[in-house]
């Protein structure tokens, strides 16, 4: 088979909860072959500073700056990637001469596609060396550069892997990531791609749960379990601008904010975002050419019972099916890693790591910047 290259993907998303890490071997093109995952958890400090971090970014005004904190959590956020490496390639006894490249993400810490600015911290060429394998990086820029709002660059991924469901799920398929943002990916019986992110996800609640019990995340959404929903605050988020525009655009951790302490009870509270995170992505999905008849979701946030019993019961509503990435033979936690080792790939051979039906760009364009160890 053609040119295949082994490739490790390094994940840290908008929840800013830790690094998800994954193995393929893949041709960039339609084979892919899965391979070993984990996930390495921020310390409470870290995320602390994370969340830092995203003060400091507002002062942004080139990519290049780095004000307040965000030089040296640069580096540190790097560092703890590294180790995330170093670690998994021992504990599955792979060589580190193995691996062809790594796919780094970074952390988003500033998203303005209406500025046409994306920041992502990390440092690819220190994670080359530390790593002592290549390395791409920053792979959301030249998206921007060509009108593109940066984001989703899943859905090239997305399109790999619908290959392999035409026997496990009824066409158009949608994938749908519920992370801090959500974000979808459709994919037609004639392998039409769409995608775009359809609304918070699990963001809102993490952090309406953190203000008032300290918890990091809803654990299996037992909080929202236990409340109802408000159907005022629902409607209230679901009239925002974002799901009625004509054009779909990213969305950044500002776009949405959790509800005033003491507008609503914790359990309340819990219940309406939830309902909130399931609802924005059937009320994004209703901006597509056909309605889907099967939702594949990953991500966090289908581990939120309250998410997907809502999302079941709505799309049910539609005449279509939900289930999990594992019903069908995939990964939850690992796809959006995964599909980072994918865009290495594809980078590494200047394919398209987006298209105009996916963030908008003028034509189909790759991206990303190529570090080797110790340049």
């Amino acid at each position: 088979m053609a040119d295949i290259k082994r490739a490790i993907g390094l994940m840290s998303g908008t929840s800013m909860d830790g690094i998800d890490i994954a193995l393929i071997r893949t041709d960039g093109h339609s084979f892919v072959e899965r391979g070993p995952s984990s996930s390495v958890a921020y310390s409470d400090g870290f995320r602390t500073r994370l969340k830092q971090g995203l003060v400091d970014a507002r002062a942004i005004r080139l990519r290049e700056e780095r004000p307040g904190i965000l030089a040296l959590l640069e580096r540190d956020l790097t560092l703890h990637h590294a180790i995330a490496v170093h670690d998994f390639l021992h504990i599955h006894g792979i060589e580190h001469e193995a691996v062809d490249l790594i796919g780094f993400h970074g952390q988003t810490v500033l998203h303005r596609p209406d500025e046409g600015l994306t920041v992502q911290i990390g440092d690819g060429p220190l994670l080359a060396t530390e790593a002592g394998i290549p390395v791409i990086h920053d792979m959301r820029a030249n998206d921007m550069a060509h009108g593109g709002q940066g984001a989703p660059l899943i859905p090239a991924y997305h399109a790999a892997l619908a290959t392999g469901l035409t026997n496990k799920c009824e066409a158009p398929v949608v994938f749908v990531n519920i992370g801090g943002i959500s974000n979808l990916t459709y994919v037609g019986a004639d392998g039409t791609l769409a995608a775009f992110d359809s609304g918070p996800g699990n963001m809102l609640i993490d952090q309406w749960v953190e203000a008032h019990t300290g918890a990091a995340f809803d654990a299996d959404g037992a909080i929202a379990g236990s409340g109802v929903v408000d159907e005022v605050l629902a409607r209230r988020y679901l009239a925002h601008a974002f799901f009625t525009a004509n054009v779909r655009r990213s969305l950044d951790r500002g776009d949405f904010l959790p509800p005033e302490k003491g507008e609503i009870s914790l359990a309340d509270g819990a219940r309406t975002l939830a309902f909130v995170s399931a609802a924005a992505i059937l009320k994004s999905a209703a901006h597509l050419s056909q309605r889907p008849k099967t939702y594949v979701v990953s991500g966090g946030g289908r581990k939120n019972t309250a998410i997907m019993k809502t999302l079941e019961e709505l799309a049910a509503g539609q005449g279509a099916d939900v289930v999990s990435a594992e019903a069908v033979g995939l990964e939850g936690d690992a796809m959006e890693a995964e599909a980072w080792a994918y865009l290495a790939v594809r980078s590494f051979k200047g394919l398209p790591l987006s298209y105009p039906s996916t963030t908008g760009c003028d034509a189909p364009v790759s991206g990303g910047i190529l570090a080797h160890p110790g340049a």
